[in-house]
């Protein structure tokens, strides 16, 4: 490396700025809780192809498909509709019985697994399903009989379309989806990306506020900075480390086999959320001065934040799904300059305040 080139990276290590950061980012090492978080994200990411199945079928139990069949004791007006619903399903296997009783009987006697009884009431079919009570096999029985029932209303309204008088449309064939891979980018890939902004502007949050409840800032305002290297020390660093968590959590989802479609854009918009909501904690930490009613705040504004980006145009979940399967339209990535124009602008006005207040002071 040229000595020239040298002199200037450590003439640039020595700036306030970053040796505030530096300090900062060394402090997180005897964070536990932080650590701990990391920790939590890294296992999830490091073995992100293992934890989908099960989760998935924590998710969706219908994703275990026909590998489990059940028994259906069917009873009442309609079982032959019923049967023929049950074909469509090979994780259903249907036994007529004579009474509602007589299915009953056999779902106490364990001889079935559910039980259904059917009616024809104003020639509509009722169904009654009898279920016991218990936790993985009886969610798996809820989410299989489900299933069935919405293919008998389906073909129900096929077979007596004929009777309706005014034109019907076309009931359209059921689409067929990996529930895996809509858990993977709905799901896993945003909670990733999220938590590291997050968590980073938790850490804000303490850092900032610690500094007025031991009195150090008093010792930081008698140094050659004012206030505002002080909030961009404590800031900018950490909010750096929030896009290179994900950029290491995506190279764990690579080793795993999931691919991502739109890494640079994703590292962006983390950033963009991290600057925001280190923004947010950084203001919040130098209006209040006091780390508990500062993190409550944060939480609670944390939380409203997210959930007024419901009436976005696109919510930010979506946007990571988008840019994750590589379907982004252009409202995804005007959405992507929104939230980061947004949060610079968050930031700059926070500076602005910093400034304005340690001058008034």
């Amino acid at each position: 490396m040229p000595d020239r080139l040298r002199q200037r990276i450590a003439a640039w290590g020595r700036r306030p700025r970053v040796r505030i950061a530096r300090r900062e980012i060394d402090s997180l090492g005897r964070e536990k809780t932080i650590v701990l978080a990391i920790l939590i994200q890294l296992f999830v990411a490091a073995f992100s192809s293992f934890l989908v199945v099960g989760l998935t079928t924590l998710y969706d139990p219908a994703s275990t498909g026909g590998e489990q069949a059940i028994e259906a004791a069917v009873s009442g007006d309609a079982v032959e509709e019923l049967q023929r619903a049950a074909r469509e399903h090979d994780a259903v296997a249907i036994s007529p019985y004579e009474s509602e009783s007589a299915a009953l009987g056999a779902l106490q006697g364990r001889v079935v697994d559910v039980a259904l009884h059917t009616d024809i009431v104003d020639g509509r079919i009722a169904v009654t399903a009898y279920i016991p009570e218990g936790s993985v096999g009886p969610t798996v029985y809820v989410a299989t009989v489900r299933d069935v029932l919405e293919t008998l209303e389906r073909q129900e309204r096929i077979v007596r379309s004929d009777a309706i008088e005014q034109q019907v449309l076309e009931v359209p064939q059921p689409v067929e989806s990996n529930q895996y891979y809509s858990f993977v980018y709905t799901v896993l890939v945003p909670l990733l990306m999220f938590l590291p902004p997050f968590i980073m502007g938790s850490v804000v949050v303490d850092t900032l506020s610690e500094e007025f409840e031991r009195a150090t800032i008093e010792l930081l305002d008698v140094a050659p900075i004012d206030r505002r290297t002080i909030l961009d020390g404590k800031t900018l660093g950490l909010v750096a480390l929030a896009p290179l968590q994900a950029a290491a959590w995506l190279a764990l989802f690579a080793v795993n086999g999931i691919s991502v479609a739109r890494p640079v854009a994703l590292l962006a918009l983390v950033t963009g959320v991290a600057l925001a909501l280190g923004a947010l904690g950084g203001g919040l930490a130098l209006a209040f001065r006091r780390r508990r009613p500062a993190q409550l705040l944060y939480s609670i504004l944390g939380l409203a934040l997210l959930a007024a980006t419901a009436a976005l145009p696109e919510h930010p979940v979506n946007t990571v799904a988008k840019l994750g399967v590589g379907s982004a339209t252009v409202g995804t990535w005007v959405h992507l300059l929104v939230i980061v124009a947004g949060a610079t602008v968050a930031y700059l006005v926070v500076r602005w305040w910093v400034g304005r207040a340690s001058v008034t002071a």
